[in-house]
């Protein structure tokens, strides 16, 4: 296997019914960069919407949990959930990877190494066996064959280069939409592929300066359209022909962003009128206090004990008011309280239907 040519692939990367595409997702996701700068503390979008990305990107691997569920588990009491635990390891793996991108202003090898060791929590690094043939399910024939594990590094080294070319002219949003079908195509690790795969598109994005943080996920719109997502990657491999799969992607991009835009305004609403309401009621009012039961829809003392630097007792005490105030609502979970911030997963989890069309 080799990876495309980008100079090669031109011709078919610059036909009008792309570059049309290209302008609509590209008017959306200036619009989401600019919403997204109207929340001040950016952890608020990334510890929410990057739950759920992590919730939707894994349930394509068939990894199924509820927001519930997840939510629960990150409040790091003793509950025993294996998918829930699979699916928070995702969003710590794009933590690490956005982290590390911010870091250097590259998205490396390494980079996508420690990505996806955050997944899987192990240190398997590229597989030393071959990797999982597709079939046709009716005639049993060999559809897909990733490539043998000793041409692996090479293939690897390729993409990192392709993810840092700047020779050929080429919008970033089809670059992505190029470097996706890479790797997927290359299918470097034992497991994660696919979850490193799509962590790896929003952050390229915001390496390109699309996006200040990584807010844009296109799990729940892969999830949604997931036949012609797999039609599509093998279609490219039959048959060469990029035009349909880079549509496929950028539609995805303008669809997702104009859902996140939404997303953003009603969190954006809600958070002016909770802070309103606590500056009006309670002497006790901060920002990090408002930061904390948005960064936290289930929050816990301990969490507002570190985050405002106060005792277990005012934090106890600051809690026990906003649930009797009717900002919060406190819940037992094992030997602990939480306390949700209801209207704010209210927002979370009755998200409208992605377009898909």
């Amino acid at each position: 296997m080799q990876l495309a040519t980008l100079t090669d692939l031109l011709p078919q990367l610059e036909t009008p019914a792309i570059l049309k595409a290209l302008v609509t997702a590209h008017r959306h996701l200036a619009e989401l960069k600019g919403i997204a700068k109207t929340i001040p503390n950016q952890a608020i979008l990334l510890s929410t919407l990057g739950l759920q990305e992590a919730q939707d990107s894994s349930a394509i691997e068939n990894i199924i949990t509820t927001q519930d569920a997840l939510f629960k588990y990150r409040l790091q009491v003793d509950v025993v959930d294996v998918a829930a635990k699979e699916v928070s390891a995702y969003a710590d793996g794009l933590t690490v990877g956005f982290q590390l991108v911010q870091e250097h202003g590259l998205l490396t090898l390494n980079t996508i190494l420690a990505i996806q060791e955050t997944l899987e929590q192990n240190r398997a690094g590229l597989r030393k066996v071959p990797g999982t043939v597709l079939r046709n399910e009716h005639t049993g024939e060999v559809v897909f064959a990733p490539p043998s594990p000793e041409t692996l590094p090479a293939l690897m080294s390729a993409l990192e280069q392709l993810l840092h070319d700047e020779q050929v002219e080429l919008d970033p949003l089809i670059k992505m939409a190029i470097i996706h079908h890479q790797f997927e195509t290359i299918h470097p690790f034992y497991d994660g592929n696919g979850r490193t795969g799509r962590i790896i598109n929003i952050l390229y994005l915001v390496k390109e300066g699309l996006l200040d943080s990584p807010v844009l996920y296109l799990s729940r719109y892969i999830n949604h359209t997931k036949v012609d997502y797999y039609r599509l990657l093998q279609q490219v491999r039959d048959t060469g022909e990029w035009q349909e799969w880079v549509i496929y992607m950028l539609h995805g991009v303008a669809s997702t962003a104009k859902h996140t835009i939404t997303l953003i305004e009603g969190i954006r609403t809600l958070l002016q009128q909770q802070k309103h309401h606590i500056r009006s009621h309670h002497r006790f009012y901060s920002q990090d206090l408002i930061n904390n039961i948005f960064r936290h829809p289930y929050t816990k003392v301990q969490f507002l004990e570190d985050d405002l630097k106060v005792s277990r007792a005012t934090a106890t005490r600051y809690l026990d008011t906003l649930a009797v105030d009717g900002v919060l609502e406190k819940h037992k979970l094992g030997r602990e309280n939480y306390y949700l911030n209801k209207a704010l997963v209210d927002l979370l989890f009755n998200i409208p239907k992605i377009a898909t069309a």
